[in-house]
């Protein structure tokens, strides 16, 4: 595909935001997109057409910080980890603006709202949303397919199509098209 080519080719072109500490060292899959003003730093696996976006940070410096492949981290967003609490987004995961999240698991297709915080320990379910603001307490789980709102968050019932990070997967794509070919000057 012609978008992941051109995902190649940015991600070559930022490789200045992406830092080893110590032993510990980025692994990042070619058509991975690492915006120019984000940092990955340390123990960070970026599979194929993740993005990282405008200043967000990937911190893998005490655990590993896992992003699947399709996910994507937007801008000013934050995954780092904890003593025995690695950072996992599993595969087509859509981290909102701003949001955190700290030595949680998030499944596969799963969204997490602008601003939302994923305290250590905590779990987002496959194709679960997490609404912008939220905070998933140490420990706490959202069940698969449900939508939890609120300061603790609380299920408040199933996420609706329109909901999940599928459609966040064709703007990647579209962004693709459309940014990368003109950044290339």
């Amino acid at each position: 595909m012609l978008w992941q080519a051109e995902f190649a080719w940015a991600a070559r072109q930022a490789r200045s935001n992406v830092y080893t500490l110590e032993d510990r060292q980025p692994v990042i899959h070619p058509s991975a997109y690492i915006a120019p003003g984000a940092a990955v730093i340390g123990t960070v696996s970026l599979a194929e057409q993740s993005s990282v976006w405008f200043g967000a940070v990937l911190r893998g410096d005490i655990e590993p910080v896992v992003v699947g492949a399709r996910s994507n981290v937007q801008d000013a967003a934050v995954l780092h980890t904890e003593r025995g609490h690695p950072c996992v987004l599993e595969e087509d995961v859509t981290v909102g603006h701003g949001a955190v999240v700290h030595g949680a698991h998030c499944g596969a297709g799963s969204l997490i709202g602008m601003g939302a915080t994923l305290l250590s320990g905590s779990r987002l379910g496959r194709g679960a949303v997490l609404g912008a603001g939220a905070l998933l307490r140490g420990g706490d789980e959202v069940p698969d397919g449900m939508v939890a709102v609120g300061v603790p968050a609380r299920v408040i019932g199933p996420a609706q199509p329109f909901e999940n990070a599928e459609r966040y997967v064709r703007n990647a794509e579209w962004y693709a098209r459309e940014l990368l070919p003109h950044t290339q000057s």
